[in-house]
């Protein structure tokens, strides 16, 4: 897994900051996350293959997060996509797309999927071959949801050199990947553990965006590799935070300290900051596992 960030900014587009988006790639998979504006001129900019994009995933019907997707939709029906796209989000996102849509004229090439969520719990909403996506409840001002992307565990990896030394026939070896023993043609068994090699433990990525400091957000994300939190404010600036239902650096690190998270990425920082030194050490006073965001930051998870 390795996610690419597009855009840190919260409110507005201050300090050369773009609205919040990110890609995740899972192998060949790209799934984009939140979609502000600006960008698709943040995937050209830092080179994301974005026609493989066929998940899109919006926390929240706010503009920050939101407002990109309209410009990004009409450029692949311009391109004449076949594919179909789907959509994951809360209520309310299938409808400002066709009201949109009508307006202004658009005539999509591709089918269009939305998937509505229910944000106030966590619950499986997607899943393939490689990967599943959860929601992670937020409280925000407005119905928000976080997403949770777990890939699903791998095949054992099988030893070459096993291969030729018991001549074992293709066909046996996916069952061996699987965890199969070897029943020899003189009756002797090779345990499966001779045979393959562990695979790479299933890594996690949490995205949460605008959110306060919460409980339920802690359980849903516990143990993950790479755990994106908003931390719009410093604490000095803890009482606006509340009021706005946003969170601090400082709370973002506690969050992932609770959360036994191996790493902390911060995000969404409001536009009062012409830097973000402070953000980045209240967080590793508490958290030490800790880096900001940047806009062409590629992160393996």
């Amino acid at each position: 897994m390795q996610i690419t960030i597009l855009g840190t900014s919260s409110g507005g587009p201050f300090y050369g900051r773009h609205y919040t988006a990110q890609v995740l790639q899972a192998d060949n998979q790209y799934f984009l996350i939140d979609c502000g504006e600006g960008t698709q001129m943040q995937l050209f900019r830092h080179q994301v293959k974005f026609d493989r994009i066929n998940h899109v995933f919006i926390s929240h019907l706010h503009g920050d997060h939101a407002y990109g997707l309209i410009s990004l939709l009409t450029s692949w029906s311009l391109k004449k996509r076949s594919e179909p796209l789907h959509l994951f989000s809360p209520p309310g996102l299938r409808e400002w797309v066709e009201i949109s849509a009508r307006i202004f004229g658009v005539v999509f090439s591709y089918p269009l999927k939305f998937h509505e969520v229910d944000a106030a719990v966590s619950a499986k909403i997607f899943e393939n071959a490689k990967v599943e996506v959860w929601t992670i409840p937020l409280e925000h001002r407005i119905e928000t949801s976080g997403w949770l992307f777990r890939e699903k565990e791998k095949p054992r990896n099988i030893r070459s050199e096993k291969i030729e030394e018991y001549d074992i026939p293709i066909a046996l070896i996916p069952g061996i990947k699987a965890g199969d023993d070897l029943l020899l043609p003189n009756g002797r068994i090779v345990p499966n553990s001779e045979l393959t090699l562990a695979p790479p433990h299933p890594r996690a990525y949490a995205f949460c965006s605008d959110t306060m400091p919460s409980d339920s957000v802690a359980e849903a994300v516990r143990g993950v590799d790479l755990l994106y939190h908003e931390a719009t404010f410093t604490e000095e600036h803890a009482t606006e935070a509340a009021l706005a239902y946003h969170s601090t650096a400082a709370q973002a690190a506690e969050i992932a300290r609770r959360s036994e998270a191996k790493r902390l990425l911060l995000g969404h920082f409001s536009g009062r900051y012409a830097d973000t030194g402070q953000h980045l050490a209240e967080a590793r006073a508490i958290f030490p596992n800790t880096v900001v965001a940047e806009e062409g930051m590629m992160l393996d998870v």
